[in-house]
């Protein structure tokens, strides 16, 4: 048993990383495989060279990259010299040299390598550390940089980094680090050296790490199991935030991938970094964050949060609103909004001075965002409505002022359109937060399943309890109309119950001794006896809970490209607002210093970077919340966009199309076997297995109330069959492949086995001391509402593709009765992702639907894998998607869902595109030679507060969504 830990490449995402696990678990005598974005930890009887050769078939790097410096190269004959040494070499599968730099991937350690060019006449110079006091950096930003310029650096192969101290495992020396450092304008001196004294602790300073390939996407820091983390988030206002912090996330060490949620105001972060130094990046930031330790209390603070911004911004917008609607009155009904007079000037002086109290305290949180946001060099809406309000603010203070410096017809005030913009967004927020508290409403109803007391049985009495006071294995009473508090299996009684929510299944289900149940289905009339095995965070709920959690917090490529063009929006805004100044003041008709002041706070306030940064979020959250009530569990956003563009399904038969429940349905015995011996030999040695075919061998034998024997040598052929011996006997039982290696004659149940296969059952050999003795017919039923959900799939114009081991006959039996056309059949279980591969070279976008460890690698090939509920951990660990009702309607609806989903946000992206399209350019001034007026900035907050509320609205249509087909 050995165990290899493979730095990994072009692993873009943790789909890719599914891929390579599903790959590699289907490998023979692997017991472990742990498989994230950066690494492959396997544990097995195997060799390296295998574990290598299955991910790069793949198409990803795998085994160690070396990247060594080499002295004593003169000429190219040298470095000619030395890639013949490599390339002779087969365990070194790629190489470049230089002069003076060797690029090695090998599954030769670092030793080995330098061997071989010490063994050339060459040499690799002496690996050293080097521990350096840092000084001048302020933030994870600059060390970032720092890291930056260490991973880029050819001679350095590890390192780890604090604002004050870094060592560096390195082919240089320590002044060349040092000048390193100071070219990116930090001070940096021998550790040694330093005047200050510095205790190096264990936070600050751990063992370097070996420096992986430039290709990989992140740092090999550390090598335990990656952690997911979920913070809540306050302060973020825009699109520009959500890039903000994630960069701030990303900046610190350990954190390898960082989803933040506008919608939701949570980060999810994944990693090994300590969770204080994340929350203080996000502070340093700007932006406030805390930690969510378990739903409960995440739902809890979040709705509490959201009451909180909507009360005040309610508040808020009711004070603005109150004051600017009075004033824009006066300006509609006649009043004069000039400065003509000493009176005027007081009097409007007074307004100003209250307007200024306005913006001071309703608007003050813009301002103050803006300012942070100025520190950290970046711009977000806040800054946008600072600017607007602000700048219309001062030009009419100093009109009020200084009237004598304007021409007459540039005396203006607008502290109206301040006061009413500010209104106007404020309100604009608050409709927003009261819509985005809804758009959770589906995973919130799951928490709610979650009861918070539990009846415990003792000897003496029954006592209800807190939830968290229930350990593994105690004995519960469960109570008609009761939830069920944790999972467990029945000990005693018998009843109905619900478990439409969980399960998305219509119809409750009959649940008796030795059934299992889940936490959050509820117990319809009878009382049940049962015995807690999963608590906590271990309960199927839970676990579906976190899915669903994860899943929102998921970006699919569409949010990418929405977040690449918000990180640029609000400085282009700006610098729109910049050059739409200038032109009409040097450009524009007298009054020219009202027309710039207009037009480039309209442009300011009208730009609406929150409309971008809500649109996929908003359709994300409520998208993968709606499939978790119709009992489908989606593993990231990602999933969702491309099952949209599926156009072919390929089902598993076994479990999949058919119930999963085999049974024998004929017994044909040869050469002087009786029907019963030949079931009790078969049973006896196929009482061990797990197969449901050997299920359902076992259970014919126990209905005939024969005595089995014991097995030994037993052997299973994946794809085969099985061998062993029973009572003496060799026993081989399988399909006919099976038969053809162990050279045994089947011409005589040649047309027993056409009858069985024509019935839709599978024939089994069963072959005694190498003589055919018999043939089983096993039948699966398929499942009830198999050709109804076939149909379905056809009407939505997608090709249906049956995938078996089965033998032809047998599979295009049940195809026909399923009213499936195209069947591929006789797949052995390492050929099926092959054959995915092979409809993915027509050109065509495939799901990939089962429920066995054999379906694993082809639910991983397929662009969309989907996992029957019932199936086992490794195919559902494989699959994006997973069925947690036993219906294939649940296929058509996750494919549906998807498709709608993803043209919500089309609509929303669309929606928010064209707004600022049409918007800014209109409030920029571009139809005022048509028209000859401009749009008032009050307008355009009004617009801008809409824009958000549009998105907001449109993503919660979603909720309404229904699927084509209700099952009755």
């Amino acid at each position: 048993m050995a165990e290899f830990t493979l730095p990994l490449g072009k692993v873009r995402c943790m789909n890719c990383a599914g891929k390579i696990k599903a790959s590699l678990t289907a490998l023979p005598g692997i017991e472990f495989a742990d498989v994230d974005t950066r690494q492959a930890v396997v544990r097995g009887d195997t060799d390296l060279l295998s574990l290598i050769e299955t991910i790069t078939a793949l198409g990803y790097e795998a085994g160690y990259k070396h990247s060594l410096p080499i002295a004593g190269l003169s000429c190219g004959k040298c470095v000619a010299k030395l890639e013949a040494a490599f390339s002779g070499n087969a365990e070194i599968y790629s190489f470049s040299v230089s002069k003076t730099q060797a690029e090695i991937s090998s599954t030769l350690s670092k030793e080995a390598v330098i061997t071989i060019i010490e063994e050339t006449g060459y040499r690799v110079p002496v690996e050293q550390t080097v521990k350096l006091a840092l000084s001048g950096l302020s933030c994870g930003k600059c060390v970032a940089k720092v890291d930056k310029a260490l991973d880029e650096h050819p001679q350095v192969t590890g390192y780890k980094t604090s604002k004050t101290q870094a060592e560096i495992t390195t082919y240089t020396d320590a002044e060349t680090l040092i000048a390193v450092i100071q070219e990116l304008g930090f001070s940096a001196q021998r550790a040694q050296d330093s005047d200050k004294h510095t205790i190096q602790t264990t936070s600050e300073i751990s063992d370097p790490v070996e420096k992986p390939s430039r290709t990989e996407a992140s740092r090999n820091r550390d090598t335990d199991t990656t952690q997911t983390t979920q913070l809540l988030l306050s302060g973020m206002t825009c699109a520009s935030c959500v890039s903000s912090v994630e960069k701030a996330i990303l900046t610190v060490p350990g954190v390898t991938g960082a989803n933040v949620n506008l919608a939701e105001r949570t980060a999810l972060i994944s990693g090994q970094a300590p969770i204080e130094d994340v929350i203080s990046a996000i502070n340093d930031a700007g932006y406030n964050a805390e930690q969510s330790e378990d739903e409960q209390s995440r739902r809890q603070r979040q709705q509490q949060q959201n009451e909180q911004t909507f009360r005040r911004h309610l508040r808020n917008a009711v004070i603005a609103l109150g004051a600017g609607i009075p004033m824009m009155a006066w300006g509609i009904f006649g009043g004069s909004m000039m400065i003509n007079s000493t009176t005027s000037q007081l009097s409007w002086g007074v307004v100003g001075l209250l307007t200024f109290i306005l913006l001071y305290t309703t608007g003050r949180h813009f301002y103050i965002n803006g300012w942070k946001a100025f520190k950290h060099h970046r711009a977000t809406m806040d800054t946008l409505v600072a600017l607007g309000t602000g700048s219309a603010w001062l030009y009419s203070m100093l009109v009020v002022i200084i009237p004598d410096i304007f021409p007459m017809q540039a005396r203006h005030v607008y502290f109206e359109a301040s006061a009413m913009i500010l209104g106007l967004i404020t309100l604009g927020h608050a409709l927003e937060a009261r819509a985005r508290s809804r758009t959770s409403k589906a995973l919130e109803q799951l928490i709610d399943l979650q009861p918070q007391t539990a009846v415990i049985v003792t000897p003496d009495s029954e006592q209800e309890v807190p939830l968290t006071d229930v350990k593994a294995g105690m004995l519960l009473r469960l109570y008609p109309g009761a939830k069920v508090p944790v999972d467990g299996t029945i000990e005693n009684g018998q009843s109905y119950l619900d478990e439409s929510m969980l399960t998305g299944e219509p119809l409750p289900a009959n649940k008796q001794q030795g059934d299992k149940l889940h936490a959050g289905t509820i117990n319809q009339d009878g009382s049940l006896l049962f015995r807690a095995e999963q608590i906590g965070n271990d309960t199927m709920l839970a676990r579906i809970i976190s899915l669903v959690r994860q899943a929102q917090s998921s970006k699919p490529a569409l949010a990418r490209l929405a977040d690449t063009i918000s990180a640029i929006f609000v400085p282009a805004v700006m610098i729109i607002a910049i050059i739409t100044a200038m032109v009409w003041y040097y450009f524009g008709p007298d009054p020219s210093s009202v027309y710039m002041l207009v037009t480039a706070t309209t442009v300011l306030i009208i730009a609406c970077p929150c409309a971008l940064g809500l649109a996929t979020p908003m359709s994300v959250t409520v998208g993968v919340g709606r499939a978790a009530e119709y009992g489908v569990l989606i593993r990231n956003a990602e999933a969702m966009q491309i099952a949209a563009s599926i156009d072919t399904v390929v089902l598993d038969k076994t479990g999949t199309l058919t119930e999963g429940k085999p049974q024998v349905i004929d017994c044909r015995s040869y050469n002087n076997t009786t029907d019963n011996h030949l079931l009790t030999l078969s049973a006896s040695l196929e009482q061990g297995s797990e197969h449901p075919l050997a299920k359902a061998i076992v259970n014919a034998a126990k209905t005939r109330e024969l005595i089995l024997s014991t097995q030994s040598e037993f052997k299973a052929m994946p794809g085969y069959g099985v061998t062993g011996t029973v009572d003496g006997h060799q026993l081989v039982l399988g399909n006919q492949k099976l038969m053809a290696l162990g050279k045994i004659d089947i011409a005589q149940a040649e047309s027993d086995a056409e009858a069985i296969a024509s019935q839709g059952a599978t024939p089994i050999y069963v072959a005694i001391d190498n003589q055919l003795a018999g043939i089983l017919g096993i039948s699966d039923p398929l499942r009830t509402d198999s050709v109804a959900a076939i149909n379905r799939l056809k009407k939505m114009k997608l090709d249906i593709v049956m995938l078996t081991g089965d033998t032809e006959t047998t599979a295009k039996a049940i195809a026909r009765l399923a009213g499936i056309d195209t069947v591929i059949a006789g797949v052995l279980p390492d050929g099926k992702a092959a054959k995915i591969a092979e409809l993915q070279q027509q050109g065509k976008r495939v799901a990939m639907v089962g429920d066995g460890i054999n379906d694993a690698p082809a639910l991983a090939q397929a662009e969309v894998g989907i996992a029957m509920g019932s199936g086992s951990d490794v195919a559902i660990e494989s699959a994006q998607m997973t069925l947690i009702r036993h219906s294939l309607h649940g296929i058509a609806d996750a494919l549906q869902l998807s498709a709608a989903t993803l043209k919500n946000m089309k609509q929303n992206l669309f929606g928010a595109f064209v707004y600022n399209t049409l918007g800014i350019p209109i409030a920029a001034g571009i139809l005022f030679p048509l028209t000859g007026t401009l749009l008032s900035p009050v307008i355009a907050g009004a617009a801008m507060a809409l824009s958000s509320i549009t998105v907001v609205s449109n993503a919660n249509r979603l909720r309404l969504f229904k699927p084509e087909h209700q099952e009755k």
